[in-house]
């Protein structure tokens, strides 16, 4: 499994309100009739709203937009007035205006590339802004200091991401998460018995200060199963499964581990769960084709077998590692 760094750049608030421009939409919104949406507000007056926000007065748009939107039964108005209120809400910093309109656009319209363009560049300015409060308030925090190495890290600048660790450690010896990303740069070198050795010794130092982590076990039993230990695989992938129920990686170890240890039928509901959080991963169908094709089902392996193919068609696995989507906790 590889462990790719993933980093990203936040575009400045201008280019955000720019790339809003809605293609028109405001100024081709069909007028509705004037009926009260709740007290004090109508459907023409909440249209002000949305125009006085395309031309930046925000201030006065959200006192308008704040307070019909949710009565709003025309969707395509309720959509304009929701962008408009997600724009305004960057500017005039009202974070709970931003997050509320964006929650109900992905709910109300999964598809449409302007939310799902103004989802991410507005989340993204909003955890900038969440960072830089962070370290001018609490600049000399565990926190804001991984704050600093988690960046040095994702740029791929190990060296600087592991000295800034080993200073927190320093001072915060008993800071979770720690250990367990000096574990992670360390195995992003090339894998040999000592790195692998070096690694296995901070995720044990992750689990001695932090006992109750799913990613820590996960990662030592992906290092066990590498070293083609099988049962050491399996119990700490086991126990990550019983840290986590929700997080999907070690169902998938445990299955590949049982299956590599000739448990064919203990695999099998390992496995289910894997493609129940994971439908879209071939990887769990072809190790539950093994499991059932080892246990004697040989129909269900077939048909295990072609969900795999369907799901090869499909496939993309995205920039981010398997390891990426474990963070410690």
């Amino acid at each position: 499994m590889s462990h790719v760094a993933k980093s990203g750049r936040v575009l400045g608030l201008a280019v955000l309100c720019l790339a809003w421009g809605l293609a028109g939409g405001l100024s081709e919104a069909q007028a509705p009739t004037d009926v009260p949406l709740s007290k004090g507000v109508s459907a023409t007056s909440l249209e002000r709203g949305i125009d006085l926000a395309s031309t930046g007065h925000c201030i006065e748009a959200l006192a308008i937009l704040k307070k019909g939107t949710r009565q709003i039964t025309d969707k395509k108005l309720r959509y304009q007035a929701a962008m408009a209120t997600a724009q305004c809400g960057m500017v005039t910093d009202q974070e709970d205006a931003v997050v509320e309109s964006l929650l109900w656009l992905n709910r109300e319209f999964p598809s449409d590339t302007k939310v799902l363009y103004l989802t991410t560049r507005y989340y993204s300015e909003l955890a900038n802004r969440a960072a830089q409060r962070l370290l001018n308030r609490a600049g000399d925090s565990a926190e804001a200091q991984e704050l600093l190495a988690e960046s040095y890290q994702a740029r791929g600048e190990y060296e600087n991401a592991t000295a800034k660790y080993k200073k927190i450690l320093e001072q915060y010896p008993n800071q979770p998460g720690v250990h367990y990303q000096l574990g992670r740069i360390i195995l992003a070198k090339p894998m040999t018995p000592e790195t692998a050795e070096e690694a296995r010794k901070e995720f044990g130092e992750e689990l001695r200060v932090n006992p109750d982590s799913p990613a820590a076990e996960f990662m030592l039993g992906d290092l066990a199963w590498r070293q083609q230990s099988a049962e050491e695989a399996i119990k700490h992938f086991t126990r990550a499964t019983q840290l986590d129920v929700g997080l999907a990686q070690p169902y998938l170890g445990l299955g590949i581990a049982l299956n590599g240890a000739g448990k064919f039928p203990e695999a099998i509901s390992s496995l289910r769960k894997y493609v129940e959080l994971e439908p879209a991963d071939p990887a769990g169908y072809y190790q539950l084709a093994i499991a059932y094709a080892r246990s004697g089902n040989k129909q269900e392996a077939e048909r295990q077998r072609n969900l795999q193919l369907e799901a090869e068609k499909k496939w993309n696995p995205g920039p981010a590692s398997t390891m990426d989507l474990l963070q410690p906790h």
